[in-house]
């Protein structure tokens, strides 16, 4: 009788433990779309080391690099399913459910790096991410892709008029494509995959990304010069899908958020210092790289309002008034 209730009572404690918080795992997927030593995959590797040691191995998270399981949109399609945790793509993927969101796709808007982190880490930011849970998505903080630059095979680009007739690759968003035809280009939709060949058989002349793209692409292989003409600022964002957020406790879903935003520092150092490493590495494989003059990167600023005006009614005019004020 006493063997039988010290048993009784040892699975009973057992069951006890297993059921607790420090045997409760959380196992996730982390879908990625650059390369595991990008800046976007860097992130993510930090991000994932500081949920695992705040959680004390209790959330578990696997990444998945290099586009494994499918493109940005199809990841965050996913996200809003269930069927994947998280994912990090650039905000531009967001404006199709959220307008708002093309704010931060305004060409020349942000002069540098610090006039981005003031507007997207202040409340701008905030409201943004606001409106993401009525989407089935949860934003976690901002990340760094950079600043857009222009290569093409033809000439540098020194002046808003060396973008006359080139055909420049675009994506899908409009705003974009308006960008590239306000600056005197023919936008030609191209998704990432399809980008070096077409650069190489001459179909398009050109594109614009950051450094670090540029160079994981190996884009300096197919394109003759790199202006640094910092065009547009692209920014990452953390994402979680709600219906995985909603079954997590409060602790839980802080140390996530914690995460994001303490990797968040160390994901822009490694941002900064790929674009830079990244011109030297193209400098170096032959490519003939030029600043753009503050002068002309103020009338090449003046020749997108029209763009600009075209899309405040989608924004909004009072967070458009706010990005401004925040940037004063």
């Amino acid at each position: 009788m006493k063997m039988k209730i010290r048993t009784t009572l040892l699975v009973g404690l057992l069951a006890a433990t297993l059921s607790g918080s420090a045997w409760a795992a959380v196992t996730a997927k982390f879908a990625v779309t650059l390369p595991e030593k990008s800046h976007q995959g860097q992130g993510v590797a930090k991000f994932v080391e500081l949920v695992k040691a705040k959680s004390q191995g209790e959330i578990d998270i696997k990444p998945y690099y290099s586009g494994a399981l499918g493109n940005d949109v199809q990841v965050t399609s996913a996200l809003q399913g269930g069927t994947i945790e998280f994912t990090v793509p650039q905000t531009t993927t967001l404006t199709g459910m959220v307008k708002a969101y093309e704010i931060l796709d305004f060409p020349f808007l942000f002069k540098n790096s610090a006039q981005a982190e003031k507007v997207l880490d202040g409340p701008v930011g905030q409201k943004l991410l606001e409106t993401l849970p009525a989407h089935g998505l949860v934003g976690l903080a901002y990340w760094e892709n950079g600043f857009f630059n222009a290569t093409n095979s033809k000439h540098p680009i020194a002046k808003v008029e060396d973008f006359q007739g080139l055909k420049f690759r675009s994506i899908q968003a409009k705003i974009t494509q308006e960008t590239i035809k306000a600056l005197g280009a023919n936008p030609v939709p191209l998704a990432v995959p399809e980008l070096y060949t077409a650069l190489e058989t001459r179909t398009i002349d050109g594109q614009g990304t950051p450094n670090a793209v540029i160079a994981a692409l190996k884009l300096y292989e197919v394109q003759k010069y790199l202006s640094i003409t910092r065009h547009s600022y692209g920014a990452f964002i953390p994402l979680v899908s709600k219906a995985f957020w909603d079954k997590l406790t409060p602790d839980q879903q802080k140390i996530l958020t914690d995460s994001a935003i303490e990797a968040r520092t160390y994901q822009r150092e490694v941002a900064r210092a790929q674009a830079q490493s990244a011109k030297d590495t193209m400098a170096k494989h032959g490519m003939d790289i030029n600043e753009v003059s503050d002068a002309e990167h103020g009338r090449m600023r003046e020749r997108v309002q029209p763009v600009w005006q075209m899309f405040i009614p989608s924004v909004g005019q009072d967070l458009f008034d706010q990005v401004q004020a925040e940037l004063k």
